[in-house]
């Protein structure tokens, strides 16, 4: 049995800081790519940053240079440190992980979700 947990998020004031981690365990082959979306009532749910086994990252225009994606490849963890919030980066949260729980199959797996809340 394989499992996503998220952790982190919360209210923080406009400028604060936040940390939003992702841990896959279970019956793992490998892993691929890990990242998070962020949702947005009304709204199409965003790519907001991934980063690839071998450390490549990718941001959302929106986060670059306040936001910074790492990951544990020992711990299959992924980390979402965010800085220089603003309101406008409130929204849900969501970690996916691509992975292989078996040679020759891949799987997405996504997170339950985590509300981040930057207010004044």
């Amino acid at each position: 049995q394989v499992q996503l947990v998220e952790s982190g998020g919360g209210l923080v004031q406009p400028g604060g800081s936040l940390r939003l981690s992702c841990t896959v365990s279970g019956s793992i082959f490998s892993m691929n790519a890990m990242g998070w979306y962020r949702q947005i009532p009304g709204k199409e749910r965003q790519l907001v940053a991934r980063i690839t086994t071998d450390g490549t990252t990718t941001y959302a225009d929106s986060v670059k240079g306040r936001f910074t994606v790492s990951r544990d490849n020992a711990k299959n963890t992924g980390y979402l440190e965010m800085n220089s919030l603003k309101i406008e980066d409130t929204a849900v949260y969501l970690c996916y992980a691509d992975f292989s729980p078996r040679i020759g199959s891949w799987r997405t797996m996504w997170g339950q979700g985590t509300q981040v809340t930057v207010s004044s």
